[in-house]
């Protein structure tokens, strides 16, 4: 699957950056116009996501392989790898799968385990609202209040919607896909050989994603691992505190 994704900087090691469930390559815009000072920046669309192709299908291993295919197709060997929550455990699996590829791994507040259900209210806002109806983007935050009452959050989901062709606003990711794959999305991955990759796991000081428990079958196979906290920090930790997520980030890369 051909990618979609926004280039920074010209020189330097190649860094891809993935998003997480319901996010979009502009997430991570002003991380990477930071780090394309020093780097070249990829940040990526997930399929069904952004301006990616949407496939019915959507699997850790397949997000893997897109990005491993996008590696191929800009002509990169080896690059480091920084994904958050989805893409995050997306990162992992490619990890995991190709370790000959990955010079750095770098992965935002998410562990390789099951975690319960916690976007059931957004599938149905986005799958309930008529976006069409609506005339403009108070409006569509409007239609998001009965379902989420934290603005960020609802800002956040608001990016999945566009104006198409005619004018109207319409969803822009393939809701039905990414739902049919939720149960894979959240649950646990499954390691079968240790891996020695450069890993550092990021986590949000008041963000319980990532627990003391978790980190034994974490260090079972990514055996040169490190654990940083980004303080005054949740789950959204690199928009959160960007200055303390790019200084942890750099003292590692």
């Amino acid at each position: 699957m051909k990618l979609h994704y926004k280039q920074y900087g010209s020189s330097g090691s190649p860094i891809f950056i993935l998003h997480g469930i319901f996010g979009m390559l502009d997430n991570w815009h002003n991380i990477a116009k930071e780090l394309g000072n020093s780097y070249q920046v990829f940040t990526i669309d997930a399929r069904n996501h952004g301006k990616s192709p949407h496939a019915d299908e959507m699997s850790y291993q397949l997000m893997a392989e897109d990005v491993i295919e996008l590696a191929d197709d800009l002509g990169i060997d080896k690059f480091i790898l920084l994904g958050h929550s989805m893409g995050g455990k997306t990162a992992l699996w490619t990890a995991h799968q190709f370790p000959e590829r990955i010079s750095k791994l770098i992965v935002a507040d998410i562990a390789p385990k099951t975690y319960q259900a916690g976007h059931t209210t957004y599938f149905k806002a986005l799958k309930n609202i008529d976006w069409s109806s609506l005339l403009s983007r108070k409006e569509i935050d409007d239609a998001l209040v009965a379902y989420e009452q934290n603005m960020g959050i609802r800002l956040f989901l608001a990016k999945n919607i566009e104006r198409n062709e005619a004018g109207a606003f319409e969803l822009k990711c393939n809701i039905d896909a990414i739902e049919k794959a939720y149960p894979e999305i959240i649950g646990g991955l499954n390691f079968n050989q240790i891996n020695n990759i450069p890993t550092l796991f990021l986590l949000g000081e008041n963000s319980n994603y990532l627990k003391e428990e978790d980190k034994p079958f974490i260090v079972s196979y990514f055996k040169n691992v490190t654990y940083k906290t980004v303080s005054n920090a949740g789950h959204w930790l690199h928009a959160d505190n960007p200055k303390e997520f790019l200084e942890k980030l750099n003292s590692f890369l």
